[in-house]
């Protein structure tokens, strides 16, 4: 794809303008009843939109397809197990720490994953790759069904919880079926354009469905909306990858959380 003269960002920069604007977002959602206005959480609301975006760029140009999507298994579990640990010791009122956006990666990395062997297997004509590929996109989704299933009875909340903490599922996704944008992205990723007409389409169905397509709330309790701004990092986006500093976005998610989780706690937050 031949870069265009307003494209300045690199990938290191578009993630850093990602982590940024993230940390932004849990500042509210950690000390929103400590009076943070509710307007800090429009920073939030592209993030994900646009890690989704460079995921695609992480799975295409990885040298290793299968230990990248092990790294966002890893870091799935990591999170899961330390957010369990800091809710054992402290406590933010009411909230529960559920963020985990290596839920939502590992799940639409996977079904890019699925769609690349289906169509390698069939150029190939390999059923084998086909099935491999086929189960990729659909056991997520098997998965998620049966989490689905096993919270509806009492008796097996307990069994959903624990398989939830080892599988990823798009019942507790962050972003819930809005994951599979990031499908969409690599489906259309030599196609700027449609991507960014993907980010449209996702909006508008976000707000729609949200407020019974009354379109009420937009800048109150209807705000996932305004991921439609991931638009712009995405339009200046040049290609290159820029510093390397992989473990970095790694590692800063589950600490920066962990530890605004603590402080708020300690502070009394929602006490």
């Amino acid at each position: 794809m031949q870069t265009k003269a307003y494209q300045v960002l690199n990938n290191f920069e578009i993630k850093l303008i990602g982590i940024i604007l993230m940390f932004i977002d849990h500042v509210h959602q950690m000390f929103a009843a400590a009076g943070v206005p509710g307007w800090v959480d429009w920073f939030g609301r592209p993030v994900a939109t646009i890690f989704f975006f460079m995921a695609v760029e992480g799975f295409t140009h990885t040298r290793n397809q299968k230990r990248y999507m092990c790294r966002l298994l890893i870091g799935f579990w990591v999170m899961n197990l330390g957010s369990r640990i800091v809710q054992q010791f402290f406590e933010v009122g009411n909230l529960a720490l559920s963020n985990n956006i290596f839920t939502d990666l590992f799940i639409a990395v996977l079904a890019m994953y699925g769609i690349q062997e289906i169509s390698a297997g069939r150029r190939a004509h390999h059923p084998k790759q086909i099935l491999i590929g086929g189960l990729a996109i659909v056991v997520p989704i098997l998965v998620s069904i049966l989490v689905l299933g096993l919270i509806a009875n009492p008796k097996t909340v307990m069994l959903s919880a624990n398989l939830a903490m080892v599988i990823p599922n798009i019942m507790l996704a962050e972003n819930g079926l809005l994951l599979y944008i990031g499908v969409f992205f690599y489906l259309f990723r030599n196609n700027r354009l449609l991507q960014c007409l993907t980010v449209l389409v996702f909006a508008f169905i976000s707000a729609g469905v949200t407020s019974g397509f009354a379109f009420t709330g937009l800048f109150t309790s209807n705000t996932q909306w305004m991921m439609i701004f991931a638009i712009i990092p995405i339009l200046l986006y040049n290609g290159q990858k820029g510093p390397s500093m992989k473990y970095f976005f790694y590692l800063f998610y589950p600490i920066h959380i962990w530890l605004l989780f603590i402080l708020a706690s300690l502070m009394g937050v929602g006490a």
